[in-house]
């Protein structure tokens, strides 16, 4: 098997905020068989598994991110554009509520598509350190000063007398986390605190103020799409990483055997545990440290501004179902019963329908939740971790995969 890559950049980031609450192994398990292939009972087809995964659920999701991220350019253009006319003419706010709505709708609608691309983190996602990724989608890293301060260096023109150039700045001040801020803050007030705040933004009207956050949420959502774009090429196409992993065992390819590629598309599986559960869950649960020490935090939900956090977990357990499933092709589930396991593949469908139930049944927001109804979210972290034991356990052993180190000895 060759050697490459287990894990991204965003896991090893978590990996250190969870292993210091729980003490947990960073040791890598394998189920008994890994690494001989040749000893699962049947003739399985992984070659087809490999090519519907990629075919059939992968690509058609980084295929929708790119058309959902080019749709939000469009719409906060026209919230733009309606923000600009409102400071000229205050007379009517109609059409800028109207479109201010309507950009926080797409944000919304992008960042669902982005949570089912998050548990496909492979390839171009985790190369370079997760580069691409955190271009797109920073969090848990987040900077709302960084994206106050660029906010005035993209109208100005000018970062340390060169021309604003959005591709080089770094993650936090871009991308979703940024237009989440830009989009939703309530408040026109920086974020910043100390010697460091944008220049004259006190001395500025809301009305000014919301134009010029506007026109530097159009050129982030543009730098979104424009990675989007870059995701696409890098996984598609004749030389792109999905060929790769159909690709697996043929010669010259860069996985020597069919069974390193399922392994590796395996991983991707194992978001659900370490992100999902730990970070998405456990960390505002208080299972781990958090902001506000062990005790439950709303604050530290994702997407907190849009209250958008749960809906987050829905996406992620979808997109679980379907890498799970095949949806209408082969999936992980066939190649388990194919291994006389239809125990753990019926076990596994309906713990991740359960999960998504629930995570779809919420009333209100997460963080709000948090506070009047602890033992729903608790609920919701125990239907994921029914799904991460079977994971971690009955399928990686009757599949004969390695469990990512990020997901080895975890007890919570």
């Amino acid at each position: 098997m060759t050697s490459h890559p287990r894990y991204s950049v965003l896991s090893v980031a978590l990996m250190g905020i969870l292993l210091s609450g729980c003490n947990e192994s960073t040791s890598s398990d394998a189920g008994a068989d890994y690494g001989n292939q040749d000893n699962t009972t049947s003739d399985f087809d992984q070659k087809a598994l490999i090519a519907n995964l990629v075919d059939g659920v992968i690509t058609p999701t980084f295929e929708q991110f790119v058309s959902v991220s080019n749709q939000q350019v469009s719409d906060i253009s026209a919230y733009c554009t309606a923000a600009t006319a409102f400071e000229q003419d205050p007379s009517d706010n109609s059409e800028l509520t109207q479109t201010s709505a309507t950009a926080q709708q797409s944000w919304r609608n992008t960042m669902s598509v982005w949570q089912q691309v998050e548990m496909m983190q492979l390839g171009p996602l985790t190369f370079d350190d997760g580069a691409l990724r955190n271009k797109i989608y920073s969090w848990p890293v987040v900077s709302r000063c960084g994206v106050d301060l660029d906010v005035v260096s993209f109208e100005n023109n000018d970062i340390n007398g060169t021309p604003y150039d959005i591709a080089s700045r770094t993650p936090a001040r871009k991308g979703l986390v940024a237009l989440e801020y830009l989009l939703f803050n309530p408040s026109f007030e920086h974020s910043c605190t100390g010697n460091s705040t944008p220049a004259g933004w006190d001395n500025r009207t809301d009305d000014d103020r919301r134009v010029a956050r506007c026109e530097f949420a159009v050129e982030a959502a543009k730098d979104i799409n424009n990675n989007a774009q870059q995701l696409l090429i890098e996984w598609s196409g004749e030389n792109g990483y999905g060929a790769t992993l159909k690709q697996a065992g043929e010669a010259g390819s860069s996985f020597a055997t069919v069974h390193a590629a399922v392994n590796k598309l395996s991983d991707a599986l194992f978001y659900i545990d370490s992100v999902t559960k730990d970070r998405k869950l456990a960390v505002p649960l208080g299972k781990f440290a958090n902001n506000c020490g062990t005790s439950v935090c709303p604050q530290d939900v994702e997407s907190p501004l849009a209250n958008h956090s749960i809906e987050n977990i829905s996406s992620n357990l979808e997109a679980l179902s379907a890498l799970f499933s095949g949806n209408e092709g082969l999936g992980f589930d066939d190649y388990l019963v194919d291994e006389n396991d239809a125990d753990t593949a019926t076990a596994l469908r309906e713990r991740i329908a359960t999960a998504l139930a629930n995570s779809r049944s919420y009333q209100n927001s997460l963080a709000d939740t948090l506070v009047s109804d602890e033992e729903q979210v608790a609920s919701t972290h125990d239907d994921v971790k029914a799904v991460t034991d079977k994971l971690k356990n009955e399928f990686i052993n009757s599949l004969a995969l390695e469990l990512p180190q990020t997901s080895a000895g975890d007890n919570d």
